[in-house]
């Protein structure tokens, strides 16, 4: 593994000037998802994901980011949510009203919250089972043993039981079986989350390395947003259901507002990381 810091990486795979022009992916408009048709979750939210970028969407917990990502899976059922307005869109097509496996087949993926896995059986049957649930009509974008090139921690475990794996090993494999779908955008939720700084500068190198080979676009949710910095190209923060603010990392990273609520830096920097927080969600927005 390269021993240079995410950052840099990040650096050297920026965005070209001509970034504003790549062909959109995905796009949702005015999204609004409620629970129980009740508790709305999201409220009008409007975001693109540009082909080969790796975007993020930014926020603490309960902000609506999860359920964003069910939402342009086609998860709400088992959610007990619904979509209540709004378009998505995928490479031209409108998909809020199809089924989950109909939205993989058509070049989604999912990798989940909390690294779900099958704990309960090896390495290679879980990749093995990603493999069995790929659609057929759809290209081969690895193999198995692409996998294990690319990931030979994962082979060196691959008869080893699953759910003995360390967190960042399950977030590998997680990912793994993600790519052996074959998507064309590949969202993980909180793909960070639990592990420890090396674990997450290998998992986030991984990421821009499959940018570079496979040509992927990526949507990642994460907490936390110093990580995310040094990682996505454009990024949408989301506080209380709404997109507060978005645009070109670099832009976001030098506000004061998301440097203050979000880094803990600025002109308060003697305050507490809490009382910081806390004052951001006092606060409107400055950009808004």
């Amino acid at each position: 593994m390269a021993t240079e810091s995410v950052s840099a990486r990040a650096q050297l795979d920026a965005p070209s000037p001509l970034e504003s022009e790549r062909e959109v992916l995905l796009e949702v408009q005015n999204l609004e998802v409620t629970y129980d048709r009740v508790v709305k979750a999201v409220r009008g939210v409007s975001f693109s994901v540009r082909r080969g970028s790796i975007t993020g969407i930014i926020g603490t917990n309960g902000a609506g980011k999860t359920t964003t990502l069910h939402a342009v899976a086609g998860l709400m059922a088992g959610d007990r949510a619904s979509i209540r307005n709004g378009r998505i869109s995928f490479a031209g097509r409108r998909i809020e009203k199809k089924r989950p496996h109909s939205i993989a087949r058509l070049g989604i993926g999912l990798v989940p919250e909390r690294r779900k896995i099958f704990a309960t059986l090896t390495v290679e049957e879980n990749l093995r089972a990603s493999l069995a649930g790929r659609a057929g009509h759809r290209r081969e974008l690895i193999s198995l043993e692409g996998v294990y090139e690319l990931w030979p921690r994962l082979h060196e475990r691959r008869r080893q039981v699953a759910g003995y794996l360390s967190g960042g090993e399950r977030q590998l494999l997680a990912i793994a079986m993600g790519l052996l779908g074959s998507p064309d955008l590949l969202m993980i939720d909180e793909m960070l989350l639990g592990l420890s700084p090396a674990m997450s500068q290998v998992v986030a190198e991984t990421v821009l390395e499959l940018r570079r080979r496979f040509d992927l676009t990526f949507l990642v949710v994460e907490q936390n947003a110093l990580l995310a910095s040094e990682l996505v190209d454009f990024a949408y923060v989301m506080e209380n259901g709404g997109i507060v603010f978005e645009g070109p990392i670099e832009t976001l990273v030098a506000h004061a507002d998301f440097r203050e609520f979000y880094l803990g830096l600025g002109v308060e920097a003697e305050r507490s990381y809490r009382d910081v927080r806390q004052l951001g969600r006092r606060r409107r927005w400055r950009a808004r």
